[in-house]
């Protein structure tokens, strides 16, 4: 079964957290929500989340790191050394980083992550990309990293994280459940 890592850190965006996990755990996806240094995280609506570890906590080998956005939660993640050395793992097993919101500009591309690469991001936080290709689509794929732009791309950010997890097929059939499509 495949496993991915949620990360959330205080003031994220609740619904660009809630419909990944619900997404990919409706697909069979192992997914574990990581608070970056609690496990209760306040998102940036004031909803308190329960985390099922923190980031330090959780075990290598995961094949998806996802970096829900929130302009406070993105700072806070960027702030973090142990994303910046869960991010350089992921890379380094050919894992996939995914990112949305004001995540990939404000962790990935402020970072360098994104040089020549496309993605995307919430509008306006572009110029903190260095050396990247910033594209308006709802959901960007170059290499191991998906983007994608905010709350509104929610569902199809998760939709694309099903189908690079568990494929094409499985991706359309939590679509057609849950009347995305």
């Amino acid at each position: 079964m495949k496993r991915a890592v949620v990360v959330l850190a205080e003031g994220f965006e609740e619904i660009e957290a809630v419909t990944p996990i619900d997404l990919l755990r409706r697909a069979g996806v192992e997914v574990e929500v990581a608070g970056l240094s609690s496990l209760t995280v306040v998102g940036a609506r004031s909803v308190a989340f329960s985390c099922d570890l923190t980031l330090d906590q959780v075990s290598p080998g995961w094949d998806m790191l996802i970096l829900p956005g929130g302009a406070t939660g993105a700072k806070n993640l960027a702030g973090s050394p142990l994303v910046k050395r869960c991010l350089d793992e992921t890379l380094g097993r050919n894992a996939w980083i995914a990112a949305i919101c004001a995540a990939p500009a404000l962790v990935l591309g402020a970072q360098g992550y994104l040089e020549d690469r496309d993605y995307t991001c919430y509008p306006g936080n572009e110029n903190a990309v260095l050396g990247g290709r910033y594209r308006t689509d709802a959901v960007v794929l170059d290499g191991w990293f998906v983007t994608s732009r905010g709350v509104a791309t929610a569902p199809a950010f998760a939709l694309k994280l099903i189908e690079l997890l568990a494929g094409t097929e499985k991706a359309k059939a939590v679509a057609e459940a849950v009347l995305l499509a």
